[in-house]
């Protein structure tokens, strides 16, 4: 059976092509991104690996198929793992899934933040009693959503990390592992706010964002990755190709920091990296941040080209129902949590975030609405 899914028929080998993925967009145009056998196959060994889920454990699958933690994680995982598999074909329709959820008594639930958002308004706690474990992925899991979804349902999220072209997982976290008794030390599986650890059988180093120099692991700077779960290369792309993968390893163009083995990721360093005044912010830091504003549900913050600082600091938010805000309030209260030098200085209120159809906020056309000021 394994062998017809995965198209491994006489003559085929590991290395030849099983699927192609594009990816989301969320920074640029999207690339074609063939996955082999072989790239498959280690992913869901490698994810395989860090759980641990009770026999018979049912996962729901509702993520896309066309991207890849919906096709790799939500399809090829349950089957290969040989879990049971519910299916519904929207990851939007909250409360319907909750209803599955209970009815099927699924353990693991892997979602998005924004589709988590959508079990917070919709969706009774014990509903989702069942459920061991929730993981996100595709986009930054913001710490007051995880705290609010474990007030809410009991059960804190924990956040993973991956690209297209790595198949798609190289990090997730995880719930510590509890001690048979009180002398037996734990090493903590979790940290919020970070994406935890590298998943086995993947190789890391870290370059400088300016130099390309390699820097030491609990330095920031770019990560770069090489393993079994690597793609090949770019579909009819080889210029985009030798750019990203030198010598075996792939630049995967974000930028993250090490603590303690756990990794923070910092932002895509094209889209989330703003250089302004000359210093370097993390835009994912700064949306951490604004989302504790008792105005704020979400938002999506942007560096805006500008002649004198080189780039601003803008910030497009959706706020909570019956709420204002101005820029003025806004930056009075930013200088109580953010060094000045972070502060947004421009504002946009929307009604929604732009976004692809996994969730994930589109900074290219955010970046255009300040653009078109």
């Amino acid at each position: 059976l394994l062998t017809r899914l995965l198209g491994l028929n006489k003559g085929s080998r590991g290395d030849d092509e099983a699927i192609l993925l594009f990816t989301s967009g969320s920074s640029g145009e999207p690339k074609g991104v063939p996955l082999s056998h072989r790239n498959v196959l280690a992913n869901v060994c490698q994810f395989g690996t860090r759980l641990s889920l009770p026999p018979n454990a049912g996962i729901l699958g509702s993520l896309p198929l066309f991207h890849s933690f919906g096709c790799t994680v939500t399809l090829w995982f349950p089957i290969i793992e040989g879990a049971r598999l519910v299916t519904y074909p929207s990851p939007l329709e909250t409360k319907r899934l909750a209803e599955l959820i209970h009815q099927h008594k699924l353990n693991l639930l892997l979602a998005t933040p924004t589709f988590l958002r959508g079990y917070m308004r919709r969706v009774d706690p014990e509903l989702l009693a069942s459920l061991n474990l929730v993981v996100t992925g595709a986009e930054k899991l913001p710490t007051n959503l995880a705290r609010s979804f474990e007030k809410k349902f009991g059960l804190l999220p924990f956040e993973g990390y991956g690209l297209t072209e790595t198949s798609p997982a190289t990090n997730v976290n995880l719930p510590d592992t509890e001690a048979p008794n009180a002398q037996t030390p734990v090493i903590s599986s979790s940290k919020l706010g970070s994406v935890g650890p590298f998943l086995p059988g993947i190789a890391v180093r870290i370059t400088d964002t300016a130099t390309d120099e390699r820097c030491a692991l609990n330095e920031s700077g770019i990560i770069w990755l090489r393993g079994a779960n690597i793609f090949p290369g770019y579909l009819n792309r080889e210029d985009l190709t030798n750019e990203v993968i030198i010598d075996g390893w792939f630049k995967t163009g974000d930028v993250a920091v090490c603590e303690d083995s756990d990794y923070r990721i910092l932002g895509r360093e094209s889209v989330d990296i703003i250089k302004t005044g000359g210093f370097k912010v993390s835009a994912l830091e700064i949306e951490d941040r604004l989302c504790s504003h008792e105005a704020i549900r979400e938002c999506a913050v942007v560096g805006v080209a500008d002649l004198e600082w080189g780039e601003r600091v803008g910030v497009a938010v959706v706020l909570q129902p019956n709420r204002e805000l101005d820029l003025e309030s806004l930056r009075e209260w930013g200088k109580q949590q953010l060094a000045v030098y972070k502060v947004p200085s421009l504002l946009h209120v929307l009604d929604a975030l732009p976004r692809n159809p996994m969730g994930k906020v589109t900074k290219p056309q955010v970046i255009k609405l300040f653009e078109a000021d």
